[in-house]
């Protein structure tokens, strides 16, 4: 087997990980009750760009092959580090996931009778979904061997990341107040220790 095949393989392997950890809790969000959002055009347009470059252009890259002329030969050591940040991925996705509970939200919504999880993952992150979604845009990266499908992951959820951290981060201050600010105090964004 190729190692562009195999890196082909364990990606839509990740995705479709990452859906069946995020299915029962997509589902069961559908019947909880919002009781603040901050979804708009602007939130649409973030989670559009996010989505193309961590699902449309690699998608498209694995079922066509296209765009031919951005695919380079990748090496074993590369595709090796893609399967492990595939796997730590799916990992911190079943962390973050089991953690939040019925307080998880695909976007920016505040739940009735919404609790601050500080527990779990969450002890010394507050990000850690966005982690999760950074890692697997890395394993996109070491995975796919296509300078356009395998780095859109990074430049589509980074777009995302960075617009959307500020208005998230004003929403949960909004909400839970001094609370939160003590959390923000004593953990970080997305890396323990670094960020």
């Amino acid at each position: 087997m190729s190692l562009v095949l195999l890196g082909q393989i364990a990606w839509v392997l990740m995705v479709v990980g990452w859906y069946v950890i995020r299915f029962p809790f997509e589902r069961r969000a559908k019947r909880a009750r919002v009781s603040a959002t901050r979804r708009g055009l602007a939130e649409t347009l973030r989670m559009a760009i996010s989505f193309t470059g961590l699902g449309v252009l690699p998608g498209l890259f694995v079922a066509t092959g296209f765009p031919r002329f951005a695919t380079y030969e990748p090496i074993a050591l590369q595709a090796g580090l893609g399967l492990l940040a595939a796997l730590l991925a799916l990992v911190l996705f079943r962390l973050t996931h089991k953690a939040l509970g019925k307080m998880w939200s695909v976007s920016l919504d505040i739940r009735d009778k919404h609790k601050l999880v500080t527990s779990g993952i969450y002890k010394r992150v507050r990000h850690p979904m966005y982690t999760a979604f950074w890692t697997m845009a890395l394993a996109q990266a070491l995975l796919l061997p296509n300078w356009i499908a395998g780095l859109s992951g990074l430049v589509g959820f980074g777009t995302l990341f960075f617009l959307r951290i500020g208005p998230e981060e004003a929403m949960m201050e909004e909400t839970f107040g001094e609370d939160y600010r003590a959390y923000k105090e004593r953990t970080a964004r997305i890396i323990p220790g670094v960020y």
